[in-house]
């Protein structure tokens, strides 16, 4: 991996967005939504090997992204205040609102646990833990080897799923794998050779999991469970063994994933670059259309055709809350300038 250059005590303003993790971030979107919009249809072997090669995959490309972008992290005035308006009172907000859509139509949680993510905050929390580390992992020996051993560790003991603890320490060597990558690193992704394993090797994959999908576990792939714990059920070398795959896996998948992303502006750019709108809205739309109209338990006896309805409407759903109406709408609601809480 490539060493880290020494950080300056202040950073310059964000320079201009880059085109290709701009596509990259539109194109693993797309998997989240479909992911999430799977979900309840996982006892159907058609819906259970999509879904399975997904999170195989599209959360550690995130926080393997999330690493490099935040790389320069040093908590400089600015810095904090970004993470405030952009990671802080958004995680809040989205936290909050659906444990009380939840509690409406389930009854639970009993009592609001702002600090106990249930489903879509515990991203932003991990972001916000990840932020706020990034200056150990630039100091310590053997970051990445470091970050591995935690990851592992982590499924042995029982851990609070304070801010997602156990999620956050899964993940963890993918974020400082990601903040020890480079431009040219990436860049080298894009030859047409290593395009061409890419494409075999995700299709493949692919296939294996649809071919094999009734014999996975796949809690195993939300990364927040003891291995010991049901329906893992795992000893602690089979968990440790486990987790090393997924870990490999994960990280395989991501770079191959990366090698096919389009380097050009295009279209796919700008909705790239609104990705953070749709992950914090497309949740709302899957929990009311589930808990208002119970349109998963509907679509079920349709079998592998409502899989595919699914996927396609997901797509457009996703696109939809990418576009610059949807944007402009909720920034000042996910990213306040917040300038009365701030000193000068």
């Amino acid at each position: 991996m490539t060493e880290l250059a020494p950080l300056q005590t202040t950073t310059q303003p964000v320079k201009k967005r880059v085109a290709y993790l701009d596509n990259a971030r539109y194109w693993v979107m797309l998997l989240v939504v479909i992911g999430h919009s799977l979900t309840d249809l996982v006892v159907m072997d058609s819906a259970r090997g999509v879904y399975t090669w997904i999170y195989l995959f599209h959360m550690p490309f995130f926080v393997l992204i999330s690493g490099y972008t935040a790389r320069n992290y040093v908590g400089d005035q600015r810095q904090v205040r970004r993470m405030i308006s952009t990671l802080v009172v958004p995680y809040l907000l989205v936290e909050l609102s659906l444990q009380l859509i939840t509690k409406h139509y389930d009854g639970s949680p009993e009592h609001l646990m702002p600090l106990s993510p249930q489903w879509l905050g515990w991203f932003m929390a991990a972001l916000i833990i990840y932020r706020l580390t990034t200056p150990i992992w630039r100091t310590v020996r053997y970051p990445i080897t470091i970050s591995i051993v935690i990851s592992l560790l982590a499924g042995l003991i029982e851990i609070p799923n304070v801010l997602a603890l156990p999620k956050v320490l899964g993940f963890l060597p993918f974020y400082v794998i990601g903040m020890h990558f480079s431009r040219d690193r990436f860049m080298a992704l894009g030859q047409w050779r290593v395009r061409i394993a890419s494409a075999a090797l995700l299709g493949g994959s692919f296939v294996v999991c649809q071919l094999y999908a009734s014999d996975w576990t796949t809690e195993w792939l939300l990364w927040k469970m003891r291995y010991d714990e049901a329906p893992l059920e795992a000893g602690p070398m089979d968990g440790l063994a486990v987790r090393a795959f997924l870990i490999v896996v994960g990280l395989v998948l991501s770079l191959a994933f990366l090698s096919l992303v389009p380097r050009r502006e295009s279209w796919t750019t700008r909705f790239g670059s609104r990705t953070f709108y749709c992950y914090l809205l497309h949740g709302y739309v899957i929990i009311l259309l589930d808990r208002q109209f119970d349109l998963w338990q509907k679509l079920e006896p349709y079998g592998a055709v409502s899989v595919l309805g699914c996927i396609a409407a997901a797509i457009v759903l996703a696109n939809l809350l990418m576009t610059k109406p949807v944007a402009d709408l909720f920034r000042p609601v996910f990213e306040p300038k917040l300038t009365w809480l701030f000193k000068k």
